[in-house]
């Protein structure tokens, strides 16, 4: 009825609840990169494998699961305290699938 698993090192139990109870983007995991690199490998592994590209950094895994990838700087970004500067990255962010740091950069300026 459950299965015990580890995910970056964080524990997760799971509970079967049967067709009536099927993964949503009101659960997600969150995994904060440190560069694109980290960012492309992660997003990849995902999408690559039986998953779907979303919006804004977000992806689904093949079995429905949704996953914010998400680069520390856009963290940094979005919660600066130049608000016209988060605003832009923020905006820039909108328009992304899997997020561009290079581009947010340049957005943010």
């Amino acid at each position: 009825l459950t299965v015990e698993f580890t995910v970056l090192g964080r524990s997760f139990v799971g509970l079967n609840g049967g067709p009536n109870f099927t993964p949503n983007e009101a659960v997600s995991f969150m995994v904060v990169t440190e560069n694109q690199e980290e960012t492309d490998r992660y997003w990849n592994a995902i999408v690559e494998n039986g998953g779907q590209e979303s919006a804004c950094g977000w992806c689904k895994d093949r079995w429905g699961h949704s996953w914010q990838i998400t680069p520390k700087l856009l963290l940094d970004l979005t919660t600066a305290a130049d608000k016209n500067r988060a605003r832009r990255a923020f905006e820039a962010m909108m328009t992304m699938g899997k997020i561009d740091i290079a581009a947010l950069k340049k957005a943010a300026g």
